[in-house]
């Protein structure tokens, strides 16, 4: 991974940066200067910069420091460098020009690294990957519970604990929900693949972990480059964390298929002789996700349904709309369960929160945040405003507003309401003007036409800027780069305004998305952006979900004069592949089809590979081989590579 020359940048925009001469004092991208709602316009003088208790919390237990160095593959390649934000300790307190202040002290938290002792047997290590991971000691082992995202970065995590807790074996493993950084390193944990071991997760996990991860998985690991920053140098000018964490490791993802699915709220299992009583929340924070108390223990694992910072209702890289309602109904259901049962509650982000009362605040201050959101998004929707009007008119109660774990540092205030308007009502605001608009570089060349040029559109923007309204002067800017995106000029204008954006805002996230922005302007594209989940999620997959998967990439065009139908024949099943008006369909059952031109005999594995490599090697064919290069040929490539700040 290269990083960006920020003298060369800073270079690369000087001219534009003396035309926009932004005041940070009037820009309204500032803090205290924007609309409600904007994260890079949100007050903080409000806060208690006083309140020391989350750097306690964060700092209480601590055992030992990973001090390994950067952790690298088996290529050599470092694909995790806890040492990169060694900058966030060194600064202090007082947060550099470039960097909200706010967001600097989230920064400064989320960076703390190495083995803490949460409670009696229960440990995390924190700070070797954008989650956390915790370990259960039980009778004869440790129960491993969301091991990260990389098995590079468990096994390192892992080895921490046994340097300090001795070399006990893991006897389970319990993945919470099926976000990447939630198994994706089980492999360092069971390198083996664990045969014999439980592994837990909750009703669903496979099926939410193909759809979140792998129908769209290339256009979300593209957008995620922006959403976690990973292009960007590691540095107070540029990232510095995304607010749940630092950033996302970048190795060898693998996913080990759980043993046992937990279903039903108030469903007990033991492993190694360690209690487990469970809390199913679908629909929060994840399609499928579960809380869990360990009674004996008196310790209850919040999954991701409660951090330190308000989540997405909608997340930026792409997902589907969670239900805020609901989320703040299982809240709800938590306290009722757990309150005055557990002593320490932890969750995969951030540090724990110790003491039932502490408990109880946290948990209710977060459910009110987002039945707030809910609930007052549906009221202003009952009075005819649209998602965008919403997010600049809702704003928090101060009693919400003011806590710290209720900040919009991953999640905002200004993109959830939008997700929550689109989960109800969809992207049309109801308005015919928005019903059939030109696509971006069709307006673009209209509106620019329109303003008399794309000189004269630089030079308002540049006017905008000055009066401190950047959002206008971002808007007449994007449509001077969409209009001609050889217009070396706009394109570092926009740099420019996007970096001032980013640099003014509390939510980590708009940051990285305004910063990688500015910085593919002016650098272009990265070309290192690997949307690979490796070999471990495709063997997961069915052979159903595998057809549904090549069905997302065909051709629809290409294939429109195709028609044709394939057996593959795998076990004792048939399934049987039609591919016709460029949709592919398929059905299953024990008998060959009579309409089928070819039949394909062959394992799970040889498909596998096939699939990858287009190698029919081992396989045996009946029929027309033909009709496999037919469908082969209108299969499209994934882009992980394509263009989002220029045409």
């Amino acid at each position: 991974m290269t990083s960006l020359d920020r003298r060369g940048f800073v270079a690369a925009a000087g001219a534009a940066a003396a035309a926009v001469a932004i005041n940070p004092q009037t820009a309204q991208a500032f803090p205290g200067q924007g609309p409600a709602g904007n994260p890079a316009a949100t007050s903080t003088a409000h806060l208690d910069y006083g309140d020391k208790r989350d750097f306690e919390d964060s700092d209480r237990g601590f055992i030992a420091a990973f001090t390994g160095g950067p952790i690298k593959n088996k290529a050599g390649t470092t694909i995790w460098d806890t040492d990169a934000y060694r900058f966030l300790a060194e600064a202090g307190e007082t947060p550099p020009k470039t960097v909200n202040k706010s967001l600097w002290r989230q920064a400064r938290l989320v960076s703390r690294q190495g083995l803490y002792k949460v409670t009696e047997r229960i440990y995390q290590v924190r700070g070797l990957d954008i989650s956390s991971m915790t370990i259960v000691e039980s009778e004869t082992g440790v129960i491993v519970i969301d091991p990260l995202i990389s098995a590079e970065t468990a096994a390192a995590a892992l080895a921490l604990y046994r340097r300090h807790r001795g070399d006990r074996a893991v006897k389970g493993m319990i993945y919470t929900h099926p976000h990447l950084d939630h198994f994706g390193g089980c492999r360092g944990v069971l390198p083996d693949g664990g045969v014999g071991i439980p592994v837990l997760a909750p009703e669903g996990f496979m099926e939410h972990a193909v759809s979140e991860n792998v129908y769209a998985g290339a256009a979300m690991a593209r957008r995620a480059s922006y959403m976690y920053g990973t292009m960007l140098p590691k540095n107070a000018a540029a990232q510095v964390g995304c607010g749940l964490g630092l950033t996302v490791s970048q190795g060898t993802v693998g996913l080990i298929a759980p043993t046992q699915y937990i279903s039903t709220t108030g469903q007990e299992v033991t492993v190694d002789g360690v209690r487990i009583q469970f809390q199913m929340t679908p629909s929060s924070e994840c399609q499928a996700e579960m809380n869990f108390l360990f009674p004996d223990l008196r310790a209850v694992c919040m999954a991701e349904n409660a951090t330190h910072t308000m989540h997405n209702i909608i997340t930026l890289r792409g997902a589907q709309v969670r239900d805020a309602h609901a989320w703040a109904g299982y809240l709800t259901e938590t306290v009722s369960l757990y309150a005055g049962k557990a002593d320490v509650a932890f969750a995969s982000h951030h540090w724990p929160t110790w003491g039932n009362d502490n408990i109880v605040d946290l948990l209710t201050q977060q459910r009110d945040l987002y039945a707030y959101l809910h609930d007052q998004t549906v009221r202003l929707i009952n009075q005819g405003m649209t998602g965008s009007e919403i997010a600049e008119t809702l704003k928090l109660p101060p009693s919400l507003e003011r806590v710290w774990a209720n900040r919009g540092y991953y999640g905002s205030v200004s993109h959830n309401v939008k997700g929550i308007y689109q989960r109800y009502m969809g992207w049309f605001d109801g308005n015919p003007a928005h019903l059939w608009e030109h696509p971006p570089v069709e307006e673009a060349r209209r509106y620019v036409a329109c303003m008399g040029g794309q000189s004269a559109v630089r030079a308002r923007a540049a006017q905008y800027a000055r009066r401190g309204d950047l959002r206008f002067a971002v808007t007449l800017l994007n449509h001077a780069v969409f209009n001609n995106p050889a217009d070396i000029r706009a394109k570092h204008q926009l740099a420019e305004v996007y970096t001032q954006l980013g640099h003014a805002s509390e939510n980590a996230v708009w940051r990285n998305f305004y910063l990688t922005g500015a910085q593919e302007l002016v650098k272009g594209v990265h070309t290192e952006i690997d949307a690979t989940l490796g070999p471990d999620v495709y063997a997961a997959l069915t052979v159903s979900q595998l057809i549904d998967g090549m069905a997302v990439r065909i051709n629809g065009p290409k294939a429109w004069g195709l028609k044709l139908a394939i057996d593959w024949h795998i076990g004792d099943k048939y399934w049987h592949l039609v591919l016709a008006n460029g949709v592919l369909t398929h059905t299953t059952d024990s008998r060959p089809s009579r309409s089928a031109g070819l039949t394909m005999t062959m394992s799970k594995n040889q498909l596998l590979v096939m699939l990858g490599t287009r190698s029919t090697a081992g396989i045996t064919m009946t029929g027309n081989p033909f009709l496999l290069l037919k469908l082969l040929a209108v299969l499209d490539d994934v882009d992980t590579k394509f263009d989002i700040v220029t045409p």
